[in-house]
């Protein structure tokens, strides 16, 4: 499985697991997002949901460009109900999400932690929209979400240079609630599903 769903207490945990490729998502990866996003919307149980990456070096780096399933116009072309992961768009999912950011959020992957509604990083993460640097746009969520997160000229700059932003100049714009020691980052969400 290339997502896995833990519920305990309350608490459901997504937890993209292909690490091996920076927690890319490819069109099995998107299905079974989607597939768990409706199972949260369903289930009267789930009062938070904590959405992460497997691994120390990517909370998800967005589309698997090296997928032979994820380079073609079928993929790009193919619209994704409620954005990028299933989530980056998505107003019908009733419960709070906490994303967990572990390291790398580019592309789709930032496009989820946009759509989440709390975020705590690490500090070695780094947020970033890199699709016009081979020519796209992200159009399943970013550029929407991003303008409405930050001030304009900051998102533009963002969306049309594709630049990176370490987690702290994140947090200074206001797009994540916290930066912590990657030692502390567990400590810290349990903080804010705790409140």
């Amino acid at each position: 499985m290339s997502v896995h769903l833990r519920i305990e207490n309350h608490v459901a945990t997504v937890t993209l697991a292909r690490p091996d490729v920076l927690n890319a998502v490819d069109l099995a990866t998107e299905a079974e997002l989607q597939r768990i996003w409706t199972e949260i919307e369903g289930r009267d149980d789930i009062r938070v949901v904590v959405l992460t990456g497997e691994g120390e070096r990517a909370f998800c780096v967005g589309a698997d460009l090296k997928n032979p399933t994820t380079t073609g116009l079928e993929y790009w072309g193919a619209a994704r109900p409620g954005g990028f992961g299933g989530i980056a768009l998505r107003e019908t999912l009733n419960v709070p999400v906490v994303a967990r950011v572990n390291g790398f959020a580019l592309g789709g992957g930032f496009e989820m932690v946009l759509g989440c509604d709390i975020v705590v990083a690490c500090e070695e993460a780094s947020f970033g929209l890199p699709e016009a640097l081979v020519g796209r746009m992200p159009l399943d969520g970013g550029m929407t979400l991003l303008q409405r997160q930050i001030p304009y000229r900051k998102a533009m700059a963002m969306l049309l240079t594709g630049r990176r932003i370490p987690a702290r100049e994140a947090a200074e714009l206001g797009l994540i609630n916290e930066v912590v020691p990657r030692a502390g980052l567990d400590e810290a969400v349990r903080r804010w599903v705790d409140a």
